[in-house]
């Protein structure tokens, strides 16, 4: 078991990725539901849009709320020459580092079966994939490209290689019955890969978003973060001309994205090659504006809401699937039921602001859980 708690000094993080983990999470722990009920009781119809970004597209196409996963294995890249890197340079044993990978990515992929429930009904028609599993075996193979490989160019072979290999499994492998290049949840090559080799229940009853080739293919996004992170650590290389790189970067992706979609389609649920260029690409923008802000500028304090979040991400996660915060929230905040309908947004931000003020007392207890 590799959850533990860590005492470490916030401060010497790289602050921005912290607020950006934050900020992503934000979303998923309440953000999203929070814009939907001030739409709602605002009247304002210029927030129905922003509303239905806060929605995962039926299949094609590409909204906010499918930032949201490809973001947080971005980040986990992001990490991985800060942590894993600076290692090598200081000559720890490689097998020592790969162990470590293996273990974390293993320990993610049984956190997923538990947040799955695969151990509460007798392992009667079990769901085995899970978005904790993806970002752990993502994180775990990136790491171990990192490791055995000699520099960033090979490494860049790597994710040439997988998004290459991805693209030409799913635009020109036939599917038995249907053909090739079919990509609908029925005739998609991952449905058919995940329909023969992954034993229990598929969340989309015919493919899984958290199949086996989808694993894979989310490794290309895990490297470009891991891509991101070399640059923010390169020594010689100025705040502002990394700023510059990153921008460049992100722009050159989304665009490489857009032109593939005319052919390609951006599609989360199979982990297309374009929708990974595509999200992928945002974070290589987001990662730079908040470090920007952030790192370079020094503007930190408006920040400290979702870095508070982002030192705990896997813990709040966790914690929201196994623990009902809207009980005690209700018995703190019944009592706005008195302002009418309105009380809703009272109660969804007041659920918000409780765990982030349990988030609060473990930054301040320096209590960080990590896997």
């Amino acid at each position: 078991m590799t959850t533990k708690s860590l005492h470490s000094d916030p401060e010497k993080r790289l602050v921005s990725l912290d607020a950006l983990r934050g900020f992503d999470m934000f979303w998923i722990t309440g953000g999203s539901y929070l814009v939907e009920v001030i739409a709602r009781h605002s009247g304002a119809s210029w927030l129905n849009p922003v509303v239905e970004q806060m929605e995962h597209v039926p299949w094609n196409g590409f909204h906010f709320y499918d930032l949201i996963f490809p973001l947080f294995m971005f980040i986990s890249g992001v990490a991985i020459p800060f942590s894993l890197v600076s290692k090598l340079e200081k000559k720890v044993p490689k097998s020592s580092l790969a162990k470590k990978a293996v273990g974390r990515g293993l320990m993610l992929v049984l956190l997923g079966w538990v947040y799955n429930g695969v151990f509460s009904n007798g392992f009667e028609n079990p769901r085995l994939p899970s978005v904790l599993g993806q970002i752990g075996l993502g994180y775990m193979f990136a790491a171990l490209i990192t490791i055995y490989t000699k520099d960033w160019k090979q490494r860049l072979v790597w994710l040439g290689s997988i998004l290459l290999g991805i693209g030409i499994l799913q635009l020109l492998v036939p599917v038995p019955g249907v053909g090739a290049g079919v990509l609908t949840p029925e005739g998609c090559i991952n449905g058919y890969i995940d329909r023969a080799l992954v034993p229990g229940r598929l969340h989309g009853g015919v493919f899984d978003p958290e199949g086996l080739l989808c694993i894979v293919s989310a490794v290309s996004v895990t490297l470009m973060g891991s891509l991101a992170g070399y640059i923010l650590r390169h020594k010689k290389t100025g705040e502002l001309q990394k700023v510059n790189i990153l921008l460049l970067s992100g722009v050159s992706a989304i665009v490489v994205a857009l032109l593939l979609s005319l052919f390609y389609p951006i599609i989360k649920a199979c982990w297309t090659g374009s929708f990974n260029l595509l999200t992928s690409g945002i974070g290589f923008l987001l990662i730079a504006l908040f470090y920007w802000i952030i790192d370079v500028k020094g503007w930190q304090k408006w920040s400290f809401f979702f870095r508070v979040i982002g030192m705990n991400s896997i813990f709040i996660y966790l914690f929201h699937r196994f623990i009902d915060t809207g009980r005690p929230t209700k018995l703190l905040l019944g009592w706005t039921t008195i302002f009418g309908d309105i009380s809703e947004l009272f109660l969804v931000a007041g659920e918000i602001m409780l765990v982030w003020l349990l988030l609060f007392y473990m930054f301040k207890k320096k209590i960080f859980l990590r896997v």
